[in-house]
């Protein structure tokens, strides 16, 4: 049961209500110099101006005074493998050949119970202490280790979206289901946790390649039966495995065609990297709906290409895009180096990401990509207290840069995104409890 203690985090508060337009968008968000964030039972009930500290104090009301540190709503990663904590930094490979040589061993670990459970704990404390308090996981094929995973989710009280991974071909044999035993697996998980307090589970097909053509219409048919759930799967991240792809689906009309021809596509559905896409392909995931997901510091590291946002988002069939760390192949579990690799990438194609559009992309957009902006991503009444507090003098070098900043919320945000990490998280909050 949630605490109906209330209790009142004070400091600076930043919220996002629409996509701003670029620097300067002053009216894509709210920001209070000084503000309150009144919070029971879990949610916020209140945001107001500090001067309305004492309407709201009383026996039992803790007040959290964090200063001229920033308070926004907790970060969301779209786009993380549970079993891959151990596959970061592993050099020298791209995509195919990193999954054989570095991801599946490491994934076969999870079939050990005591293994998954301790990898969960890793995983979960990783994601709070970088200040994200939902993410979009990938687990094993294992079905007790999504389950582990659940578990000490529901332990912590955090709002996450997870699925095991189904592959029936082109893996080890200890990472195999079958086509029939995914479906079934999947099906006694959606069952056991799909909204189970604050629990999703994700239809999560790895992608096409270790998927058999049964594979993939049992993975439609569970989307189908199960329209609350989210779907997640890799696409078009790399030259070669969209030849591969092809060649085992010869008779669909490209990559995308596989997803669509199996009933795959629409809104709940999160495209993972999508680097490599055909005119026609964009507008077929602009008329679903489905989600590309943008996971640059995996992108640089595995060297699988630039990511062309703006001519995704602006182009004339705009999709829906989400911003991801896709660790292990991503380098970082912060948001913040995430947006900060984003950027580069970006300026490689002459496209700008401002600080604004970066925070809102981390927050209130990401939460509206995976079907949760009623309940988070923003700091308003009604919305669960998930909440983060960022300090943009953590370390030496920052708190030098800031000096030169003089009162610039925008520029004080570019500092946190470019040099920012899990130092720069000074508090996060789950439901409204520090965690």
């Amino acid at each position: 049961m949630p605490d109906q203690t209330r209790s009142i985090l004070r400091g600076r508060i930043l919220s996002f209500h629409r996509r701003p337009d670029g620097p300067g968008d002053a009216g894509s968000h709210r920001y209070l110099e000084d503000g309150i964030v009144v919070v029971k039972g879990g949610r916020v009930t209140a945001v107001e101006d500090a001067g309305a500290l004492q309407g709201f104090q009383g026996p039992g009301v803790s007040v959290e005074d964090h200063g001229d540190k920033l308070i926004l709503p907790g970060f969301i990663d779209t786009h993380i493998h549970l079993p891959q904590t151990q596959v970061i930094a592993s050099y020298g490979a791209q995509l195919m050949e990193w999954l054989q040589k570095y991801t599946f061993p490491s994934e076969l670990r999870y079939a050990d119970r005591a293994f998954a459970e301790a990898g969960a704990r890793f995983f979960i404390d990783e994601l709070l202490r970088n200040g994200t308090t939902t993410a979009v996981v990938y687990g094993s094929v294992h079905r007790e280790a999504i389950e582990a995973f659940f578990e000490e989710s529901e332990r912590r009280g955090t709002l996450m979206h997870a699925g095991k991974t189904m592959m029936d071909r082109n893996a080890p044999e200890g990472l195999l289901d079958t086509a029939e035993s995914g479906y079934r697996d999947t099906t006694a998980v959606i069952k056991a946790w799909h909204r189970r307090g604050r629990q999703r589970v994700v239809v999560t097909p790895r992608f096409a390649i270790t998927s058999t053509p049964a594979q993939l219409e049992a993975s439609g048919a569970l989307k189908r039966e199960n329209p609350d759930c989210l779907l997640q799967t890799h696409m078009s991240e790399n030259l070669k495995e969209i030849e591969t792809a092809r060649a085992l689906y010869p008779e669909r009309a490209g990559y995308l065609d596989i997803y669509d021809y199996y009933g795959l596509l629409g809104p709940k559905t999160l495209l993972g990297h999508c680097i490599h896409l055909r005119e026609d392909e964009i507008a077929r995931m602009h008329a679903t709906g489905s989600v590309a997901v943008f996971c640059p510091t995996s992108n640089l590291f595995i060297g699988s290409g630039l990511f062309d946002h703006d001519g995704l988002e602006r182009g004339p069939a705009p999709v829906r895009i989400a911003l991801a760390t896709d660790v292990g192949g991503g380098t970082s579990y912060s948001m913040l180096q995430s947006a900060a690799e984003a950027y580069k990438i970006m300026q490689l194609r002459g496209q700008k990401l401002s600080a604004l559009q970066a925070f809102d992309q981390m927050t209130r957009a990401n939460a509206e990509a995976i079907g949760e902006a009623t309940e988070i991503g923003r700091i308003e009444p009604g919305l669960a207290a998930d909440l983060i507090v960022l300090d943009a003098h953590a370390t030496p070098a920052m708190a030098h840069r800031m000096e030169a900043v003089r009162g610039d919320l925008e520029e004080e945000l570019f500092v946190l995104m470019t040099m920012g990490d899990d130092r720069a998280v000074a508090a996060t909050y789950v439901a409204g409890r520090r965690v």
